[in-house]
């Protein structure tokens, strides 16, 4: 039989949900209206932090390319989900999905790693307040930025070119709505064992390492919340950490996806999963840090009242 890489031959076929044409009419509308939320927070929140004076701070810095890449991540996905959900054409080239692979996958692991950069700001807020301005300086702020930006970049580098060029046997139906790692290490001819371990491996750094530390960080606050006496500072403490309760489903749902790639509830119930942490949580991160965020809806306030002249 013979044999090609994944960048080379014919169309992949998308499956996705056409198994269930019913299914794929209520998702359109969901996940439409879902991509519209997404973007016009996420857009809000960016032009919000950088207008507003208030707002230069490392929270709203460290927010505001949480933002960034929510924007490019979902609009990295979702036009093509709609796309496939609405006609029936459910294929995709090899070169867009060599393409989605490698930007999707760096935004997703970027995110992974800034999302504990965030915590690590929040939790030297409420337990070193006096601290705060020394510890989470400017410069401070960018290297964190850019390590998470340059861990998503080398993550993709690596995991997606190896997928990129295992080889085929031309079977090349992806039961997934996009090209992700899990699903395509399945198409291979080869034993995929060593994908799996390395797979497994960038999941640690990348996944359980910055949930661990997520998770340290929240046991410190809640100690430090213990403490506290004034039920103004409870109020304050737990809403600024409230913002960060959807890390456990965001985590929770690519851990159930990435780290066994090739169990039978990762091909069955994957692309559900994967539903969750590329259009639900997404979708949830802008209407959680502005309709539950003061300082947020502080400065949208000030913007629209502002006198044009």
């Amino acid at each position: 039989m013979e044999m090609t890489n994944v960048s080379k031959g014919g169309d992949f076929i998308l499956v996705g949900f056409s198994e269930q044409p019913q299914l794929e009419k209520i998702l359109f509308v969901v996940v439409l209206i879902s991509y519209i939320l997404t973007l016009v927070g996420n857009t809000a929140i960016i032009l919000v932090s950088c207008l507003d004076p208030k707002l230069h701070t490392p929270m709203y810095y460290f927010l505001t390319n949480l933002s960034l890449i929510d924007l490019c991540f979902t609009t990295s996905i979702v036009p093509q989900l709609l796309w496939k959900l609405r006609g029936p054409m459910k294929t995709i080239t090899p070169t867009g999905c060599a393409i989605q692979l490698y930007v999707s996958l760096a935004l997703g692991s970027t995110e992974c790693v800034l999302l504990a950069v965030m915590e690590f700001d929040r939790y030297a807020a409420i337990c070193r307040p006096l601290h705060y301005a020394t510890v989470i300086h400017p410069r401070l702020c960018w290297a964190l930025v850019g390590m998470a930006w340059v861990s998503g970049l080398g993550n993709t580098l690596i995991q997606s070119t190896i997928t990129l060029n295992l080889p085929l046997c031309g079977h090349r139906k992806l039961y997934q709505f996009m090209c992700e790692v899990p699903a395509m290490i399945n198409l291979a001819c080869v034993d995929i064992h060593a994908n799996e371990i390395q797979l497994f491996m960038a999941s640690l750094v990348l996944l359980f390492l910055p949930l661990g530390l997520i998770l340290i960080s929240y046991a410190l606050i809640a100690q430090a919340v213990m403490k506290i006496r004034s039920a103004q500072a409870w109020q304050k403490a737990l809403r600024t950490c409230g913002s960060h309760i959807l890390v456990t489903l965001f985590y929770g749902t690519i851990t159930a996806v990435y780290i066994q790639p090739n169990s039978s509830y990762a091909h069955r119930q994957g692309k559900f999963i994967t539903l969750l942490y590329t259009v639900v949580t997404l979708t949830l991160n802008p209407l959680i840090y502005t309709l539950r965020n003061k300082d947020m809806k502080g400065a949208l306030k000030r913007l629209l009242r502002k006198d044009p002249n």
